[in-house]
């Protein structure tokens, strides 16, 4: 399988990162988006300003709001965030049906508790021989500019893993392969609450040991619900996991740790999303892996108290003393 017309759909920061990179590559590539703003800042100033400020964009980049001009497109990258992807497709009539599916959002979607390729396989009929998802630590803005990057590829169809390892293998940009699809799904997704946390901790000023051990102990917890799911224990200190936790804990980029910072100092999360233009994923994965937790029966400490300080107004610092007074456990007892 080769492919050579792709289409990109979102052009947000990652959609744009993407696109771009695939364009350098001389790569036929289409970025779509609903947003025309967003394309008349790129055709007239060769800035995404909404979303990538500051990070030159090629003019000759196909780029349109007309998703017809999807229809030959052989592969689909999809960078719409989790919670809108289902809509995105029915609303602009995006012609998904019968192509392969390169996954680059991260979440899980409220109400349903699905994960990506289980919404593309309910709207669009994709199954996993046709369905990849490219996850890891990878902020956009350094991708965009050049910096060392490695990421994950993950497909049950190792054909197709590594066709796109090949397309979007650079020398700042290195692919892994894996056919974890279920635990690199979940590893992206699941270190956005743990990084909300995070936030938290910087937003209250509690220091390296306090963020030592929520990072220790969030991958725990993410390790245990995914491999309840059937994910493989070993992704999740990889790139998928302890790499992309990582990344988004301590990063000054991450949106998740923004939103906990600023929950730290006291606002609430409808303050803090009427401030914030971008999507921060974690805040809608934290009430599905709370619900998935409890489903499964899977215990997961820091999840349900992200879960109270989000949606249920609890103080940082009660949670904070609730996880700090459990009951004493061995480190590893599951």
């Amino acid at each position: 399988m080769k492919f050579s017309n792709i289409g990109v759909i979102g052009a947000g920061g990652w959609g744009t990162t993407l696109a771009t990179l695939l364009h350098r590559k001389n790569i036929n590539v289409t970025l779509f988006t609903h947003e025309t703003n967003i394309i008349k800042n790129i055709k007239e100033k060769g800035e995404n300003l909404d979303y990538l400020p500051g990070f030159k964009i090629p003019q000759d980049l196909k780029i349109t709001n007309d998703s017809s001009e999807l229809k030959d497109s052989d592969l689909i990258v999809n960078a719409i965030p989790t919670q809108y992807i289902r809509s995105s497709i029915k609303n602009f009539e995006i012609p998904i049906e019968g192509k392969f599916i390169v996954n680059g959002s991260k979440g899980i979607e409220i109400g349903t508790l699905k994960r990506i390729s289980e919404i593309f396989y309910e709207t669009s009929n994709i199954d996993s021989n046709k369905y990849a998802v490219l996850t890891g630590p990878s902020h956009a803005e350094e991708v965009s500019k050049q910096h060392p990057t490695t990421v994950v590829v993950a497909s049950e169809n190792p054909l197709l893993s590594k066709e796109i390892q090949d397309l979007f293998n650079t020398n700042f940009f290195r692919v892994y392969t894996s056919d974890d699809l279920v635990g690199c799904e979940l590893g992206g997704a699941l270190k956005n609450v743990v990084a909300i946390a995070a936030g938290v901790i910087e937003g209250l000023e509690l220091g390296d040991n306090t963020k030592a051990a929520l990072i220790t102990r969030g991958l725990a917890e993410i390790s245990r619900l995914g491999i309840a799911l059937g994910a493989k224990p070993l992704t999740f200190s990889g790139l998928s996991g302890l790499g992309d936790l990582f990344v988004t804990c301590n990063s000054q980029l991450s949106r998740n740790r923004k939103v906990g910072e600023l929950l730290g100092k006291g606002m609430t999360l409808t303050q803090i999303r009427a401030e914030m233009k971008m999507v921060a994923e974690g805040t809608f994965t934290t009430e599905s892996a709370y619900h998935l937790s409890k489903l499964h029966h899977v215990e997961m400490p820091i999840t349900t108290q992200m879960y109270k300080i989000l949606f249920e107004n609890v103080h940082p610092i009660v949670a904070i003393e609730e996880l700090m007074s459990r009951e004493t456990k061995k480190e590893w007892w599951w």
